[in-house]
């Protein structure tokens, strides 16, 4: 059982998307006493507002809530048929209403042996590893296209950022938008290698675009595995994150120690080990000098002064090993969930930037 009163205060900020003010906000969470199952929990009462806004029409908004209703991640079978609904909403939105701005497809990828879900953008026809339907688009201007991985951190689940697709499509990109391992529909485990998740992607996309150049809008923990990715692989050409840990967080006990019980929590799950011998486990993630010396491409970072889960060392360690680093900082929290508008800002126009600075 998760502490509602802490889910409360995570998901505050980010449920000023949905119009919610003030007053709507207490009241929906006044009704949440418990995180069972049935009225009065967690998951039915962001459920019944899930259904509200979709009969109203409001797909993106349902989905939304329904990602709520799963967070932080599935223990159950409430929390799973809650994703199940996020994911069913999304499907209606992209069917529905994305078509008008560019076609939005689903794949299933084969990636390391488990089942990677994506959401998908401007790829051209093929098929992924065991015949699957990888792409769409049948088109030779679509396999010159540059393809931009977006994935979030270890509650982000792919729906949330499916409406980058738009964007993507807009700037001539293709896209795919996925999930951290363990994540979502990701039923691959966390592990510290889990970053060849992401050449395996471009592997099975062979073809459906240009993979040589590769940008990764990669949040927090997937920003982790993106510049390990980088480390090893010249077709990542660039890298968005915002709050990613680099080192400390994965070797400071100390820091460890005052984690919000909710992070602890996920990665736990994630991993699949208890919560009391994560500690052990962690360092086997910390990026070393020569996997940062080996970071050569463009990395873009949002930073957030009061981070309560990314230590201070961590971004400052960046600025002292990465040759192309800039850093957008903000006096937030975690995600700066406060700042979204800048920081989505500056992140569309690094990667317009990076897009432009980036040879064929």
């Amino acid at each position: 059982m998760n502490d509602v009163a802490e889910l409360t205060v995570h998901v505050a900020a980010h449920a000023a998307a949905l119009d919610l003010d003030a007053a709507e906000y207490r009241e929906l969470t006044g009704r949440i006493r418990h995180d069972g199952t049935g009225p009065g929990s967690w998951v039915h009462e962001w459920s019944r507002l899930a259904e509200t806004r979709e009969t109203h029409g409001d797909l993106l908004g349902a989905a939304a809530c329904y990602g709520f209703a799963r967070f932080p991640f599935v223990d159950g079978p409430a929390r799973r048929d809650a994703l199940g609904n996020c994911v069913r909403a999304t499907d209606r939105w992209r069917r529905t209403v994305a078509p008008e701005a560019g076609r939005i497809d689903r794949v299933e990828l084969d990636i390391l042996g488990a089942r990677v879900a994506a959401w998908t953008t401007g790829l051209a026809g093929g098929h992924g590893p065991g015949g699957q339907r990888a792409a769409a688009e049948p088109s030779a201007a679509a396999r010159n296209r540059p393809l931009l991985i977006v994935s979030g951190g270890i509650v982000s689940i792919k729906e949330q950022w499916a409406p980058l697709l738009l964007l993507a499509s807009s700037l001539g990109l293709a896209a795919v938008v996925t999930e951290m391992p363990g994540v979502g529909e990701n039923t691959l485990r966390y592990t510290p290698d889990s970053w060849q998740m992401f050449p395996a992607i471009l592997e099975a996309l062979d073809g459906a675009a240009d993979v040589s150049r590769t940008f990764a809008l990669a949040l927090s923990f997937s920003g982790h595995m993106a510049l390990r990715w980088a480390a090893e692989d010249p077709r990542l050409r660039g890298i968005i994150t915002v709050g990613a840990p680099v080192r400390a967080l994965f070797t400071d006990r100390a820091w460890q120690h005052g984690l919000p019980p909710a992070t602890v929590a996920t990665l736990a799950h994630l991993t699949g080990t208890d919560p009391l011998v994560l500690p052990d486990l962690l360092p086997g993630w910390a990026l070393s000098d020569r996997q940062l010396a080996a970071v050569a491409v463009p990395v873009r970072y949002v930073a957030s002064t009061r981070d309560e889960i990314i230590p201070p060392v961590d971004p400052a360690l960046l600025r002292r090993t990465l040759p192309d680093l800039a850093v957008l900082e903000h006096d937030d929290v975690h995600g700066a969930p406060g700042h979204a508008v800048a920081t989505r800002e500056w992140m569309i126009r690094a990667l317009v930037d990076l897009r432009d600075a980036t040879p064929r």
